[in-house]
Order: structure tokens, then C-alpha cells, then sequence
């Protein structure tokens, strides 16, 4: 039922910024964590940062300093500031939903599709 929307990727110089966008819908009763994720070229997808339901922040060691997370006051975009971006970022960024499993909710991952964020050095 949840639809996510990346935005806001591109090309950039080393120690450029990008902020990205994921703009979610069709969220329900359930409870629900956001995050973002990345997959560079021949690489796993890794987890980036993460936001909870109370408003707690994780980041992933090779951002820490350097991205934050957020989101906005109705809790419907998630957004991902990036600053003194380095070529080891470039990647395809995807934003992630978990729903909490409940009364009436199963446990689900949502996924955008991603957007690519190219950081040139």
C-alpha cells in the first residue's frame, strides 16, 4: 500500500552537497521507520541512515559528520542532506519504509526506485 519516490539525485564535485527527497504515500494505521539505503556498482546495498517514529536518528560510520536525516512535519517526505560528498558516495540512492508488524499490519519492507547520486572527484 506504501508508494516511495526518490528525488533529488545527480552529479556533483567532491565535497559538493545534494539533498535528497522521497515522498511517500498510501501509509495506513501501521507504524512505520524510514531509511535510506545505497548500492554502489558491483557493491551489496548498504544502509546509509535511518529514521525512527519517535524522531531518533542512525547513521551509518562512513556518513556520520556529513548526511543527516529528516523529515518533514507531517512525516510524508523523508529527506537526506548531504554535504562534503565524496566520490566513495556515488550510487543509487533508494529510500525504505519498514512496517511494524501489529493488530492488522504485517510485518513489510517498502522500497523506492531509486535515484542515482554520481559525486565526481
Amino acid at each position: 500500500q506504501v508508494q516511495l519516490v526518490e528525488s533529488g539525485g545527480g552529479s556533483v564535485q567532491g565535497g559538493g552537497s545534494l539533498r535528497l527527497s522521497c515522498a511517500a504515500s498510501g501509509y495506513t494505521y501501521c507504524n512505520y521507520d524510514m531509511s535510506w539505503y545505497r548500492q554502489a556498482p558491483g557493491k551489496e546495498r548498504e544502509f546509509v541512515a535511518g529514521i525512527d517514529s519517535d524522531g531518533s536518528t542512525s547513521y551509518a560510520d562512513s556518513v556520520k559528520g556529513r548526511f543527516t536525516i529528516s523529515q518533514d512535519n507531517d512525516k510524508r517526505t523523508l529527506f537526506l542532506q548531504m554535504n562534503s560528498l565524496k566520490s566513495e558516495d556515488t550510487a543509487v540512492y533508494y529510500c525504505q519504509s519498514y512496517q511494524w508488524g501489529g493488530s492488522w499490519c504485517d510485518s513489510h519492507n517498502y522500497w523506492g526506485q531509486g535515484t542515482q547520486v554520481t559525486v565526481s572527484s
